[in-house]
Protein backbone atom coordinates (compact mmCIF):
# COMPACT_ATOMS: atom_id res chain seq x y z
CA UNK A 1 0.00 0.00 0.00
CA UNK A 2 1.83 3.45 -0.66
CA UNK A 3 1.40 6.01 1.87
CA UNK A 4 3.92 8.49 0.54
CA UNK A 5 5.21 10.31 -2.68
CA UNK A 6 8.05 12.30 -2.59
CA UNK A 7 8.67 14.29 -5.41
CA UNK A 8 11.26 16.39 -6.74
CA UNK A 9 10.67 19.98 -7.76
CA UNK A 10 12.36 22.17 -10.12
CA UNK A 11 11.39 20.22 -13.32
CA UNK A 12 8.83 17.76 -11.53
CA UNK A 13 6.44 19.58 -9.92
CA UNK A 14 7.42 22.95 -10.70
CA UNK A 15 7.97 24.31 -14.32
CA UNK A 16 11.63 24.77 -15.77
CA UNK A 17 12.69 26.31 -18.34
CA UNK A 18 16.46 25.87 -17.90
CA UNK A 19 16.71 29.08 -15.49
CA UNK A 20 18.05 26.81 -12.91
CA UNK A 21 21.10 25.53 -15.35
CA UNK A 22 21.03 29.57 -16.50
CA UNK A 23 21.65 31.09 -13.19
CA UNK A 24 24.65 28.32 -12.30
CA UNK A 25 25.95 29.48 -15.70
CA UNK A 26 25.93 33.50 -14.78
CA UNK A 27 27.23 32.50 -11.54
CA UNK A 28 30.22 30.51 -12.82
CA UNK A 29 30.84 33.46 -15.43
CA UNK A 30 30.48 36.11 -12.91
CA UNK A 31 33.26 34.03 -10.23
CA UNK A 32 35.86 33.13 -13.27
CA UNK A 33 34.39 29.21 -13.48
CA UNK A 34 35.04 27.48 -16.83
CA UNK A 35 32.22 24.75 -17.52
CA UNK A 36 30.03 23.51 -19.65
CA UNK A 37 26.25 23.38 -19.76
CA UNK A 38 26.47 19.48 -20.17
CA UNK A 39 28.69 19.11 -17.21
CA UNK A 40 25.87 21.72 -15.60
CA UNK A 41 22.97 19.76 -16.54
CA UNK A 42 24.32 16.56 -15.36
CA UNK A 43 25.09 17.95 -12.19
CA UNK A 44 21.14 18.66 -11.31
CA UNK A 45 19.25 17.73 -8.45
CA UNK A 46 22.50 17.74 -6.64
CA UNK A 47 23.11 20.16 -3.46
CA UNK A 48 23.98 22.91 -5.21
CA UNK A 49 27.05 23.76 -2.66
CA UNK A 50 28.71 20.37 -3.62
CA UNK A 51 28.20 21.11 -7.25
CA UNK A 52 30.77 24.17 -6.92
CA UNK A 53 32.72 22.12 -5.08
CA UNK A 54 32.92 19.49 -7.55
CA UNK A 55 33.37 21.75 -10.14
CA UNK A 56 36.11 23.72 -8.46
CA UNK A 57 38.03 20.21 -7.64
CA UNK A 58 37.63 19.72 -11.35
CA UNK A 59 38.66 23.29 -12.49
CA UNK A 60 42.05 22.82 -9.95
CA UNK A 61 42.23 19.43 -10.25
CA UNK A 62 42.30 19.02 -6.90
CA UNK A 63 40.65 20.31 -3.14
CA UNK A 64 43.97 21.04 -1.96
CA UNK A 65 44.12 23.96 -3.83
CA UNK A 66 44.91 26.91 -1.88
CA UNK A 67 42.13 29.07 -3.71
CA UNK A 68 39.76 25.99 -3.78
CA UNK A 69 37.45 26.70 -0.79
CA UNK A 70 37.36 30.49 -1.35
CA UNK A 71 36.37 30.36 -5.25
CA UNK A 72 33.59 27.47 -3.62
CA UNK A 73 32.42 29.89 -1.37
CA UNK A 74 32.41 33.03 -3.50
CA UNK A 75 30.24 30.99 -6.34
CA UNK A 76 27.60 30.02 -4.17
CA UNK A 77 27.37 32.94 -2.73
CA UNK A 78 26.87 34.62 -5.94
CA UNK A 79 24.72 31.63 -7.42
CA UNK A 80 22.22 31.92 -4.29
CA UNK A 81 21.64 35.79 -5.08
CA UNK A 82 21.23 35.34 -8.57
CA UNK A 83 18.66 32.30 -8.25
CA UNK A 84 16.57 34.16 -5.46
CA UNK A 85 16.46 37.42 -7.47
CA UNK A 86 15.02 34.93 -10.48
CA UNK A 87 12.13 33.33 -8.65
CA UNK A 88 11.48 36.92 -6.90
CA UNK A 89 10.70 38.22 -10.43
CA UNK A 90 9.73 35.85 -11.96
CA UNK A 91 6.67 33.78 -12.60
CA UNK A 92 6.21 30.77 -11.04
CA UNK A 93 4.08 27.69 -11.99
CA UNK A 94 3.46 24.05 -11.59
CA UNK A 95 3.98 21.05 -14.08
CA UNK A 96 1.42 19.55 -16.01
CA UNK A 97 -0.87 17.10 -14.51
CA UNK A 98 0.74 18.28 -11.19
CA UNK A 99 -2.45 19.62 -9.73
CA UNK A 100 -4.14 16.58 -10.85
CA UNK A 101 -1.78 14.29 -9.34
CA UNK A 102 -2.34 16.03 -6.35
CA UNK A 103 -5.83 16.28 -6.05
CA UNK A 104 -6.13 12.32 -6.92
CA UNK A 105 -3.46 11.79 -3.86
CA UNK A 106 -5.71 13.59 -1.27
CA UNK A 107 -8.42 11.83 -2.58
CA UNK A 108 -6.39 8.72 -1.88
CA UNK A 109 -5.21 9.75 1.53
CA UNK A 110 -1.74 9.21 0.53
CA UNK A 111 0.83 12.02 1.80
CA UNK A 112 2.85 14.03 -0.57
CA UNK A 113 6.30 15.77 0.21
CA UNK A 114 8.54 17.73 -1.93
CA UNK A 115 12.09 16.73 -1.95
CA UNK A 116 14.65 19.68 -3.62
CA UNK A 117 18.38 20.50 -4.06
CA UNK A 118 17.83 24.06 -3.64
CA UNK A 119 18.53 25.35 0.07
CA UNK A 120 15.63 26.49 2.30
CA UNK A 121 15.36 30.38 1.45
CA UNK A 122 14.75 29.66 -2.12
CA UNK A 123 12.82 26.72 -1.93
CA UNK A 124 10.06 29.17 0.78
CA UNK A 125 10.19 31.66 -2.07
CA UNK A 126 8.61 29.12 -4.48
CA UNK A 127 6.63 27.40 -2.41
CA UNK A 128 4.75 30.95 -1.36
CA UNK A 129 4.93 32.24 -4.87
CA UNK A 130 2.69 28.55 -5.63
CA UNK A 131 0.60 28.89 -2.43
CA UNK A 132 1.76 25.82 -1.53
CA UNK A 133 3.46 26.85 1.93
CA UNK A 134 0.10 27.81 3.07
CA UNK A 135 -0.80 25.80 6.12
CA UNK A 136 2.80 24.45 6.85
CA UNK A 137 4.77 24.81 10.34
CA UNK A 138 7.89 26.03 11.22
CA UNK A 139 9.42 22.12 10.39
CA UNK A 140 7.56 22.94 6.93
CA UNK A 141 4.87 20.23 7.98
CA UNK A 142 1.64 20.03 6.94
CA UNK A 143 -1.91 18.32 7.35
CA UNK A 144 -4.08 16.36 5.48
CA UNK A 145 -6.11 19.43 4.07
CA UNK A 146 -2.68 21.14 3.22
CA UNK A 147 -1.81 20.67 -0.47
CA UNK A 148 1.67 19.33 0.34
CA UNK A 149 2.57 17.62 3.79
CA UNK A 150 5.68 18.16 3.88
CA UNK A 151 8.98 19.94 2.33
CA UNK A 152 12.42 19.50 2.61
CA UNK A 153 16.11 20.83 1.71
CA UNK A 154 19.19 19.86 0.96
CA UNK A 155 20.31 21.47 3.55
CA UNK A 156 18.35 20.07 6.24
CA UNK A 157 20.07 16.84 6.33
CA UNK A 158 23.25 15.48 6.17
CA UNK A 159 23.53 14.82 2.75
CA UNK A 160 21.54 15.54 -0.94
CA UNK A 161 21.04 13.49 -3.32
CA UNK A 162 21.83 10.89 -4.52
CA UNK A 163 21.77 9.50 -0.76
CA UNK A 164 18.43 9.01 0.75
CA UNK A 165 18.18 11.24 3.53
CA UNK A 166 15.96 13.81 2.38
CA UNK A 167 13.44 11.01 1.48
CA UNK A 168 14.16 9.37 4.68
CA UNK A 169 13.22 12.52 6.67
CA UNK A 170 10.09 12.92 4.98
CA UNK A 171 9.20 9.76 6.14
CA UNK A 172 9.83 10.40 9.18
CA UNK A 173 8.15 13.76 9.26
CA UNK A 174 4.75 11.92 8.47
CA UNK A 175 5.36 8.70 9.84
CA UNK A 176 5.97 6.10 7.07
CA UNK A 177 8.16 3.25 8.36
CA UNK A 178 8.54 1.48 5.32
CA UNK A 179 10.12 2.71 2.50
CA UNK A 180 8.20 -0.14 0.19
CA UNK A 181 5.47 2.13 1.15
CA UNK A 182 6.65 5.36 -0.67
CA UNK A 183 7.05 6.18 -4.28
CA UNK A 184 10.10 8.64 -5.51
CA UNK A 185 9.76 10.90 -8.55
CA UNK A 186 12.13 12.78 -10.03
CA UNK A 187 13.89 14.18 -13.40
CA UNK A 188 17.15 13.23 -12.82
CA UNK A 189 19.42 10.96 -12.73
CA UNK A 190 20.39 11.62 -8.84
CA UNK A 191 16.33 12.25 -8.42
CA UNK A 192 16.56 7.90 -9.52
CA UNK A 193 19.50 7.27 -7.40
CA UNK A 194 18.09 8.88 -4.05
CA UNK A 195 15.03 6.78 -4.24
CA UNK A 196 17.72 3.71 -4.81
CA UNK A 197 19.48 4.10 -1.91
CA UNK A 198 16.24 5.00 0.08
CA UNK A 199 14.79 1.62 -0.65
CA UNK A 200 11.58 3.09 -2.11
CA UNK A 201 8.83 0.64 -3.66
CA UNK A 202 9.54 2.26 -7.28
CA UNK A 203 12.09 5.16 -8.33
CA UNK A 204 10.46 7.00 -11.30
CA UNK A 205 11.78 9.30 -13.93
CA UNK A 206 9.34 11.98 -15.32
CA UNK A 207 10.95 13.07 -18.86
CA UNK A 208 8.91 16.29 -19.33
CA UNK A 209 11.76 18.08 -16.74
CA UNK A 210 15.07 19.13 -17.43
CA UNK A 211 16.37 15.49 -18.96
CA UNK A 212 14.67 13.90 -21.95
CA UNK A 213 13.92 10.00 -22.09
CA UNK A 214 17.37 9.24 -23.94
CA UNK A 215 18.86 11.15 -20.79
CA UNK A 216 17.39 9.17 -18.33
CA UNK A 217 17.05 5.88 -19.52
CA UNK A 218 20.95 4.43 -19.00
CA UNK A 219 20.49 5.49 -15.22
CA UNK A 220 17.29 2.31 -15.05
CA UNK A 221 14.21 4.25 -13.23
CA UNK A 222 11.28 1.88 -12.03
CA UNK A 223 9.25 3.48 -14.52
CA UNK A 224 9.71 6.37 -17.00
CA UNK A 225 6.75 8.51 -17.63
CA UNK A 226 6.22 11.17 -19.64
CA UNK A 227 4.11 13.14 -17.04
CA UNK A 228 2.35 13.09 -13.64
CA UNK A 229 -0.47 12.19 -14.68
CA UNK A 230 0.15 8.87 -15.65
CA UNK A 231 1.55 8.76 -12.46
CA UNK A 232 -2.15 8.14 -10.83
CA UNK A 233 -2.14 5.14 -12.72
CA UNK A 234 0.88 3.47 -11.40
CA UNK A 235 -0.27 4.36 -7.88
CA UNK A 236 -3.96 2.93 -8.77
CA UNK A 237 -2.16 -0.24 -9.78
CA UNK A 238 -0.41 -0.76 -6.85
CA UNK A 239 -2.96 0.10 -4.20
CA UNK A 240 -6.00 -1.97 -6.03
Amino acid sequence: MIRLVTLDMAGTTVTDHHEVEACFAEAALKTGLRVSNERILAMQGLHKYFVFQTLWEEHFGTRMHPEWQMRVDKSYKVFTEVLEHHYLTHEVTPTESCLELFDYLHQQGISIALTTGFYRKVTDIILKKLGWLEGLDEQRVGTSTTLIQASVTSDEVEKGRPHPFMIQKAMRLLGVEEPSQVLNVGDTPSDIQSGFAAGCRLSIAVTNGTHTREQLEPHQPDRLIGSLRELIGIVDELNH
